[in-house]
């Protein structure tokens, strides 16, 4: 275990590697000069003065070398400062990353579970009036993007009806974990939306494809009933697809909470990311992609693991 853990690992530098390079490439070449959200809407500051500014900040170096000195400011922990404010990038993300995490945990085990009842229901109903509705309804899901889920959802349910609050993480005043699942219901269920439609698909096909086994014919010949069948046999074996869906749609649900936050004003990563596109904060960007590409890898790795637990004829090799 240890052995591969560390193969992961040492195989993950690259791709993690790769990913920085690629952003921090994308970010330079961007139209937009990072002085410009430096320096306060009131100042004018001369060509000269701009230019001194911009040496100040590293921002006339080459990009190589730019790059290279990020990483060895990241190989001291030391994530840098904002363009913005001045504030220590390392500080504004953990500020985020309770918020972000909650939403994003929520999002999945809410999916996650509606998704897969979903998909067993479907599979047990198989041809039947369940099937098709669950069907249709799932490729509706997945046609709506999240942040158009996310807009009706609060129309509805808190502008019209007043079942949830409109916005925002907690009531002021009230931050109990009750007020904050109050706030959290309508942007988990608008992000996990799509998720379950997907979840659902692969676990109905995964159930339907472990039926049509053998051991499934034994194990009716025995006298099971249909659910015992389905809940017992035919679901533990189509586990290995839907954890691979769960995996590598965490990347996907980290992705739009970018949007659902900024749609519920959700204090999360994803509008501090959106704030540092809109100053040009490349410090912050940085910090951000780093942080995503280290969860999503983790995620990847942890699904692995997950596949020889499950299934234990699956070497970690």
């Amino acid at each position: 275990m240890l052995k591969y853990l560390l193969s992961r690992v040492a195989a993950n530098v690259p791709t993690l590697l790769a990913i920085l390079i690629a952003v921090f490439f994308l970010i330079s070449i961007a139209p937009g000069d990072p002085v410009d959200a430096f320096v306060p809407p009131t100042a004018t500051l001369s060509a000269q003065q701009k230019e001194s500014l911009r040496h100040e900040l590293g921002l006339d170096r080459p990009l190589p070398v730019r790059f290279g000195r990020w990483l060895a400011q990241l190989a001291q922990g030391d994530l840098g400062y904002r363009y913005k404010d001045g504030d220590r990038v390392s500080a504004a993300i953990a500020r985020r990353i309770v918020p972000t995490l909650t939403l994003a945990l929520a999002g999945l085990t809410l999916g996650a579970l509606l998704g897969i009842l979903a998909g067993l229901l479907a599979a047990r109903q198989a041809g039947r009036g369940i099937d098709h509705g669950l069907s249709l309804a799932a490729y509706l899901a997945v046609s709506c993007p999240a942040f158009l889920v996310g807009i009706l959802a609060l129309y509805v349910f808190a502008l019209k009806l007043g079942w949830f609050p409109a916005g925002g993480y907690s009531t002021p005043g009230h931050d109990d974990w009750q007020d904050i699942a109050r706030h959290l219901v309508l942007p988990a269920t608008a992000l996990s939306i799509q998720f379950i439609a997907i979840l659902m698909r692969y676990s109905r096909a995964g159930v339907m494809e472990a039926m049509s086994q053998d051991f499934i014919r034994t194990a009716r010949a025995k006298g099971l009933t249909r659910n015992q069948v389905v809940l017992r046999h035919a679901f533990p074996n189509a586990l290995i697809p839907i954890i691979t869906v769960i995996g590598t749609n965490f990347a996907a649900l980290l992705g739009g909470a970018v949007f659902i936050e900024t749609v519920f004003s959700w204090p999360g990563m994803g509008t501090l990311f959106l704030d540092g596109i809109e100053s040009r904060d490349y410090p912050l960007i940085m910090g951000i992609t780093l942080f995503m590409a280290l969860t999503i890898l983790a995620v990847n790795t942890l699904t692995d693991l997950l596949y020889s637990w499950i299934d234990p004829r699956i070497a970690l090799r």
